[in-house]
């Protein structure tokens, strides 16, 4: 059985990172770098002499003697590019505004975001997919952070309230992270009309920042990066703007937006979701960004992740007097920073990455997780954890179950019942002889006592959680749902879309969604 998933670290205080990297006062061969420093704390080593030639592959690794011991100082493995440490000068917390746009309506997400905007919804048993942009971003060192959004704010505001608002500010650091509701004014009487509209709507108050760039983030993606080399490698080109870029194979290049590079890595030309001939036009040589010849073969695309670097002049002068009623960055004011001669720049990320868009992506990564003997995506790494908020859960307790291949959240009740390969989300009860197969239970909002489910029971209503006998498959329980005894959610007839609101589900690429707060009577079959 996989170990019970612990909560991402609660308190933000960034001495936790300090704690959290190996100790530089030893000696730590060269291939022991996975647990070396933390990039929270990079800075505080940019006296020591750390280089790499961006054409090698391997950073060169420097000795700095300490009394009379010598200590190795080697960059921390990551989910990204290179490995070299970065060392910002100005620091990634003085000089970078973190900018997370929160996404529309979240209309493919549905019925997940019928009570809450896309940010908010529940991850990995334990997160919300806004952790990870914001964690991505402490791991960084950078520490100012606006969350942009206009749908089903609240449980978002209370989430980034109690888990980040009072642990990221201090006397010396005045790091926050807020969030920025769509409103009306005077002078734009609109919402948001789309991401770049977004960040136009809010100009005036990201320019009082005193910062050299603005780092422009989706609230809706899984992946691990360290925006500081991102944003290094945006200094060194004297780039107006750096578009984070992921390698493609041919089959999956179609249902992206491709780019094309010159010998530079400089951006000349973009093409959305194209096919046949069009696609074939837009090879490149995927060892300019960085790709050994042999993986630059079988992924000769490049794919815009929709992340970006963008300077603030460059910002200022694109969102204001060149494009200043474009609304979005991806196929308006990047192609049109390009088309004037901007400098736009690609960055080249080789690692997991995940656009949880739709019901079947979302699914498929929070299910990749409990692979194994390696997941698609890792909560457990010490040197770049997924913050969230604590909420001071007690342990899950499993009674008499057999559990396999599976992820569970905090302050789960499991009872005598079989879970495979499932995530079973935090406060989740599962009664006697259920079975929970490939199924993803988000768990409840709230617990209720023994005397309120016995009641409840009596009265012939249903306790929240998953009912005695019942069977789940397939299928996605969102929060608060209530499951009755001898249900079969397990799409019988292999039905790949149903909209039945007014019965608690829907069904999307064959996988059933119980919607939150949901009632499955007992005895019903799905």
């Amino acid at each position: 059985m996989a170990g019970v998933m612990a909560t991402g670290a609660a308190n933000l205080n960034m001495n936790i990172l300090a704690r959290e990297t190996a100790d530089f006062t030893s000696f730590r061969p060269v291939f022991l770098r996975g647990n070396s420093q933390g990039l929270s704390s990079a800075s505080s080593l940019c006296d020591t002499r750390i280089s790499a030639d961006s054409k090698q592959k391997k950073p060169w690794i420097s000795r700095k003697q300490n009394g009379n011991r010598s200590t190795v100082v080697s960059p921390r493995a990551v989910s990204d590019t290179f490995n070299e440490l970065t060392c910002l000068d100005p620091v990634a917390s003085r000089s970078v505004l973190g900018i997370i746009l929160g996404g529309g309506a979240g209309t493919r997400l549905y019925p997940l975001t019928k009570k809450r905007a896309k940010p908010a919804v529940p991850l990995g048993a334990n997160y919300r997919l806004i952790d990870i942009p914001v964690s991505n971003c402490i791991n960084s060192n950078i520490s100012k952070i606006y969350v942009l959004t206009q749908f089903n704010s609240a449980s978002l505001n209370r989430h980034l309230s109690r888990a980040y608002s009072s642990n990221m500010g201090s006397y010396k650091d005045e790091g926050f992270v807020e969030v920025l509701a769509a409103q009306q004014s005077p002078e734009n009487p609109n919402w948001f009309q789309g991401t770049a509209d977004a960040v136009r709507q809010y100009l005036w108050l990201f320019e009082e920042q005193q910062v050299m760039e603005f780092l422009i983030l989706a609230g809706d993606h899984l992946y691990r990066m360290d925006y500081q080399k991102f944003i290094q490698a945006h200094r060194e080109t004297n780039a107006d703007i750096t578009v984070a870029a992921l390698p493609m194979d041919e089959k999956r290049a179609t249902a992206f937006g491709l780019m094309k590079i010159d010998n530079e890595g400089r951006i000349t030309e973009f093409s959305e979701k194209p096919t046949g001939e069009q696609l074939r036009a837009m090879m490149v040589d995927t060892t300019i960004l960085g790709l050994d010849e042999e993986r630059a073969k079988e992924m000769p695309y490049i794919a815009s992740m929709g992340i970006y670097v963008v300077s603030k002049d460059a910002m200022m002068k694109l969102l204001r007097e060149q494009f200043p009623h474009a609304n979005d960055f991806g196929s308006e004011v990047i192609p049109g920073a390009t088309s004037i001669g901007m400098t736009v720049q690609a960055y080249l990320y080789d690692g997991y990455w995940e656009d949880i868009g739709t019901i079947e992506a979302f699914y498929n990564a929070n299910l990749g997780i409990t692979k194994k003997p390696i997941p698609d995506f890792s909560f457990y790494d010490r040197s770049a954890p997924i913050y969230t908020q604590s909420r001071f859960l007690p342990p899950s307790k499993m009674l008499d179950a057999d559990v396999t291949d599976s992820v569970i959240g905090e302050g789960c009740v499991i009872k005598n019942c079989q879970i495979r390969h499932s995530v079973v989300g935090l406060r989740s009860w599962i009664s006697e002889g259920a079975i929970i197969e490939d199924a993803l239970l988000m768990g409840a909002d709230y617990y209720e006592t023994d005397d309120e489910r016995s009641l409840l029971s009596n009265k012939g209503g249903v306790p929240i959680g998953i009912g005695k006998d019942s069977h789940v498959k397939r299928a996605i329980i969102d929060k608060n749902a209530r499951i009755g005894a001898n249900v079969k959610i397990i799409n019988k007839d292999n039905v790949q879309e149903a909209a039945r609101e007014t019965d608690g589900y829907f069904i999307k690429s064959g996988i059933v969604t119980v919607i939150k707060d949901a009632l499955i009577p007992s005895g019903t079959v799905i």
